[in-house]
């Protein structure tokens, strides 16, 4: 079977390997699609954290069962889109959960399997689905019969929104404030739109932001810059945002997003940078502000991504703007990359 490896930052080759056979307990997946996120660009670019070279890139994935263990009982059974185990059976399309987690640390007793303390990531921490098969654990598999592969490959990059939104505790009603209008802040304003909230985008790029009104149906747009605290202000009327998510992954707007606070109220970070970061402790304690972090997902996320595509709140065909088959992804990964590319979500395609 064919691969794309990232073998160093800057470099995508395509390698034979052979087609995986599962171990008990996993299947094996046709992959039919690949949505390209900031991870694997980001990887490509040669900034990402917790990532080490070469890699086979490729954690938002959907795909066609092949096989199951022939040891497994065949009537061990997934997730469907209702919430309910049943049987698996080779033909029945499936989403994957790329959160490889251990079921035995703190945070996985817990029910916290999207912050486990030996997470391995597929894409980032072990290959990923970047290639023409894969083997996954049955219970890292989603049955998505119903849905279509499109939807079925963005469930993931929604389902961080929708973990954010959770991990908040956002009620109807409440100013909340996204920061970055990529991909990742549109599921979350999404999310946060079907909770009820009154959603105020702010990027830095006129045409992210009205995609936002568009996609996202935020109220209130802000063009990020000297004015945006003022901005921010006048919307609130002078109170602020109660929630503000920073899904940008941008030291400067990540440190920046504790001024747009209200007091009392608490600070998301959903995007990740490879960097330190410092604030002002008087300005953080005045406010009794929370912060906090938020991970990945939870299978329940998923679900609740999969509930908002199915009933057209979340469209996938809006949300992903460039397609490409799967022998041209390599060469095309550099032109994603580039300023003019205009990348919202690519999506390669088997």
């Amino acid at each position: 079977m064919q691969a794309i490896v990232c073998e160093k930052a800057g470099r995508l080759i395509t390698a034979e390997r052979p087609v995986p056979v599962p171990a008990a307990g996993e299947a094996l997946i046709r992959i039919r699609r690949i949505g390209v996120c900031g991870t694997d660009l980001h990887a490509y670019q040669g900034n990402q954290p917790y990532f080490t070279y070469p890699r086979v890139l490729g954690h938002e994935l959907a795909g066609v069962v092949e096989a199951v263990a022939p040891e497994m009982d065949r009537e061990c059974g997934v997730i469907g889109l209702d919430g309910k185990q049943s049987a698996l059976h080779r033909g029945d399309q499936v989403c994957l959960i790329p959160y490889l987690h251990c079921g035995s640390c703190i945070a996985c007793r817990s029910g916290k399997t999207n912050c486990c303390s030996k997470m391995r990531v597929m894409g980032v921490h072990v290959d990923g689905g970047m290639q023409e098969w894969v083997t996954v654990p049955l219970a890292n598999l989603i049955r998505t019969n119903g849905l279509t592969l499109e939807q079925t490959a963005v469930m993931e990059p929604l389902s961080i929104g929708m973990h954010a939104v959770r991990r908040a505790d956002l009620k109807r009603g409440e100013d909340v404030l996204v920061i970055g209008s990529g991909p990742i802040g549109l599921g979350v304003m999404t999310a946060a739109k079907r909770r009820g909230a009154r959603v105020i985008a702010m990027d830095l790029s006129a045409d992210r932001l009205a995609q936002s009104r568009v996609w996202a149906g935020t109220d209130e747009t802000v063009l990020a810059g000297e004015n945006a605290e003022r901005r921010i202000a006048e919307l609130t009327g002078g109170d602020f945002p109660t929630a503000v998510f920073d899904a940008t992954g941008s030291r400067h707007s990540m440190t920046a997003a504790f001024r747009y606070v209200a007091h009392g109220g608490r600070l998301i970070y959903v995007g990740l940078v490879k960097d330190e970061l410092t604030f002002s402790d008087p300005e953080f304690h005045k406010r009794e502000m929370t912060l906090m972090g938020s991970r990945n997902a939870t299978i329940e996320d998923f679900l609740l991504a999969a509930d908002s595509l199915r009933s057209g709140h979340a469209n996938a065909g809006e949300y992903i703007t460039h397609r490409c088959p799967f022998d041209q992804a390599a060469e095309r990964f550099h032109e994603w990359t580039g300023p003019t590319a205009k990348v919202q979500k690519a999506m390669i395609e088997l």
